[in-house]
């Protein structure tokens, strides 16, 4: 599977945020979306996933089509996203606090009752990301911060959407918390495209298997081969203080 972006743009007034993006992600892999602050990440994820209307472009999945009996590729279907493809981890989780988080995934689950597969039984889900026993039960307004994103990342662990976009959400956690992140998005990866945004380097480099620099509003893949090279790093924030000073 792949997940395709063509000629994306989006312009605030005179100032051209994003610039006709072309990109191709394939799936099980995490993407770094990398960038300064106000670079435009969130504003490239909320033309993704539809919350702001871009001002050219589309967004497209391709699916590779199965060999032939003649040992040949079959052609590939493509067709544009739709709102269930794509998942959104904000990077200031919102959830219910009215509701406790046993209250919270039994209402997801039964809404979504008929497109989840393979449901898990809630305490399962509880497990899954380490939410205390004693914590499950507990009104979502008495979480912190941590545990409300590890609720905002569990429902999109539940739907299974093919995109998952995820804003930040690691920045402001604990370090165990967010090691236990970091484990569990390495877990999700398998047949789906996961794009992290961060303008922390090490981050990018110690999580994604890509690294995509967002730089003058259009996006670059960057060579991996010598993750630790001080060239590679170099760079990468050359770009970025081009891009703040420009």
């Amino acid at each position: 599977m792949k997940f395709i972006i063509e000629n994306l743009s989006k312009k605030y007034d005179k100032k051209e945020v994003l610039r006709n993006i072309s990109f191709e992600f394939s799936d099980s892999r995490i993407y770094g979306l990398l960038g300064r602050n106000g670079a435009g990440k969130t504003t490239l994820f909320n033309c993704i996933n539809r919350d702001i209307r871009a001002d050219s472009g589309a967004c497209y999945i391709e699916n590779g089509g199965t060999d032939g009996i003649d040992g040949t590729a079959g052609s590939a279907s493509r067709r544009e996203t739709t709102p269930e493809d794509i998942g959104y981890v904000l990077s200031v989780p919102t959830v219910p606090e009215f509701l406790t988080g046993r209250e919270f995934i039994k209402f997801y689950l039964d809404i979504n009752s008929q497109s989840i597969t393979n449901p898990k039984s809630i305490d399962e889900y509880f497990d899954y990301v380490r939410i205390d026993k004693d914590d499950r039960d507990k009104l979502m307004k008495d979480y912190s911060h941590g545990m409300k994103n590890k609720m905002q990342m569990l429902i999109n662990f539940i739907s299974q959407p093919d995109i998952l976009l995820l804003d930040e959400p690691l920045t402001s956690l604990d370090v165990v918390v967010a090691e236990e992140m970091k484990q569990l998005l390495r877990t999700q990866k398998e047949g789906r495209v996961l794009i992290l945004s961060t303008h922390i380097l090490d981050l990018a480099l110690d999580l994604c298997d890509e690294i995509v620099l967002l730089n003058h509003g259009e996006l670059e893949a960057v060579d991996k081969t010598n993750l630790d090279s001080h060239e590679f790093k170099e760079k990468i924030i050359s770009a970025l203080t081009e891009d703040e000073n420009a």
